[in-house]
């Protein structure tokens, strides 16, 4: 199977086009949704953030207080590193079996910090969803309720879109033009149904 794995920077539209091509019939692994769920009460992930970051990362229920982290990881570049010790080994052994149970031509898995992470060796093409800095930031503004300077420090964590746009294998421009996306989208599943086709003969 063809895996395409998604990704972009903050606020650049990967949900949006990863449920466009969900639309289309192909399988979605979203990294995210796998770090939700590795992240549970009870899952020894949350158990070793709390050792690691403290109690007060988590609430009265015992469930993760993601504000709480996320402010602590975005100001303390070691402690990103020890966050992402815990979970990416983690996503990337859920993520190969999720994607060993599919049966498709092609897969896509949505992985946000797909290149800043070397997972890149883990999908055959990369796929980027481009944006400009300036639509990122008013989006993620709208979106999550935080100031620029929140959203600029998360910027900073990421690799720059240079160095994205230069690593990707297809480029999809996210300009929030519907119409455009929709047509990208379309042209891209076919491109993929080939080469799946080509891969598998």
């Amino acid at each position: 199977m063809l895996i395409i794995g998604l990704t972009g920077g903050i606020g650049s539209g990967k949900t949006e086009v990863s449920n466009r091509f969900a639309g289309l019939g192909v399988p979605i692994i979203d990294t995210d949704q796998l770090a939700r769920e590795l992240v549970e009460p009870g899952q020894p992930a949350l158990s070793d953030i709390a050792a690691v970051f403290g109690p007060d990362c988590l609430d009265e229920r015992g469930r993760l207080r993601r504000d709480a982290l996320r402010e602590r990881v975005f100001i303390n570049p070691d402690g990103r590193r020890r966050l992402e010790a815990i979970l990416h080994p983690r996503i990337q052994s859920l993520m190969q079996a999720r994607i060993a149970a599919l049966s498709a031509p092609y897969c896509l898995v949505v992985i946000p910090l797909l290149l800043e992470t070397g997972m890149s060796d883990l999908v055959d093409r990369i796929l980027v969803v481009d944006v400009s800095e300036m639509d990122q930031i008013r989006r993620v503004m709208v979106r999550d309720g935080v100031t620029e300077e929140q959203v600029r420090r998360i910027l900073a964590a990421q690799i720059s879109r240079t160095q994205r746009l230069a690593r990707a294998d297809d480029i999809l421009e996210n300009t929030g033009n519907i119409d455009l996306l929709i047509s990208q989208v379309a042209a891209l599943h076919q491109h993929y149904l080939a080469l799946a086709s080509a891969k598998a003969a």
